[in-house]
């Protein structure tokens, strides 16, 4: 599933194309992904000029200048083409610009969504309205994680991944980020120290921030927009590398938490 440095990989290919762009046409090609898409979208959208683009954990976010955001989530294998020499089956959105770029959004399995919003009810959003802080932003610190773990007993890792805890991580970047910080996945999220959460927080501003640099991790179906693959996973300390060499020399590990595997290293990870 794309997380969130591909999400933000794929905004800022967007953006290229569509800030300050009119849409010519918007043709949705069927009437649902994992739910409903809006039957007014194509009235809503066609027309209109794009001001913004943006992302919220794993959504983008597209604005207009009638005052409507659309949202979409890439599902499991959702994923924006830019220009693509033909619109194959799997292309269940059609945008046009008025510089005479198509983009297509193709999502074999349909396990994502696109959602019409008034900017001024984003917040509302059933989605967003419970999410935790961007992890990104500077208002995301050791303290505010200490204090959304206060009294958790449940694995450091498994509260990292709720959204309501901190917003748009994933399992690759949550593995990485633990074993960069030396934290064991399974350690009660409650029980660990300020100092320790500091380094944790760093780490995940750090993953983060290398992943998106390095356009996002190449897992199945994603692509960015442009066609290219992201190159993060010849950076992956731990994820996908089991019985391979921790950096401290020990041999990375795999189990299975709620369906998920999890990587890291019993030697360094405390």
């Amino acid at each position: 599933m794309p997380e969130l440095p591909e999400v933000e990989t794929t905004v800022r290919g967007l953006a290229a194309v569509l800030q300050d762009a009119q849409l010519t046409r918007v043709e949705p090609r069927r009437a649902d992904l994992r739910r409903p898409i809006p039957i007014d979208l194509r009235q809503r959208l066609q027309g209109a000029t794009v001001t913004g683009l943006g992302r919220r954990a794993k959504y983008g976010l597209i604005e207009t200048d009638r005052g409507d955001t659309l949202i979409f989530h890439l599902g499991m294998s959702g994923r924006w083409q830019i220009d693509p020499e033909s619109i194959g089956p799997h292309g269940h959105l059609i945008l046009e610009t008025n510089a005479g770029h198509q983009l297509v959004l193709d999502d074999p399995r349909r396990f994502g969504s696109l959602d019409l919003v008034r900017k001024d009810q984003l917040t509302a959003f059933s989605a967003f309205a419970a999410m935790g802080p961007e992890p990104l932003d500077t208002g995301f610190t050791a303290r505010v994680l200490a204090k959304a773990l206060a009294g958790r007993a449940a694995p450091i890792k498994a509260l990292l991944l709720d959204q309501r805890v901190v917003a748009g991580l994933g399992n690759i970047y949550v593995c990485e980020a633990l074993n960069m910080s030396g934290i064991a996945p399974g350690r009660a999220g409650g029980s660990i120290s300020l100092p320790r959460l500091e380094k944790l927080v760093a780490a995940i501003k750090q993953v983060l921030a290398s992943a998106i640099e390095a356009g996002g991790s190449t897992l199945r179906d994603y692509a960015r927009p442009d066609g290219e693959l992201g190159y993060f996973f010849k950076q992956w300390r731990v994820y996908g590398r089991e019985g391979q060499a921790c950096s401290c020399g020990a041999s990375v590990k795999r189990r299975v938490d709620s369906g998920r595997s999890t990587f890291y290293c019993a030697k360094c990870q405390r």
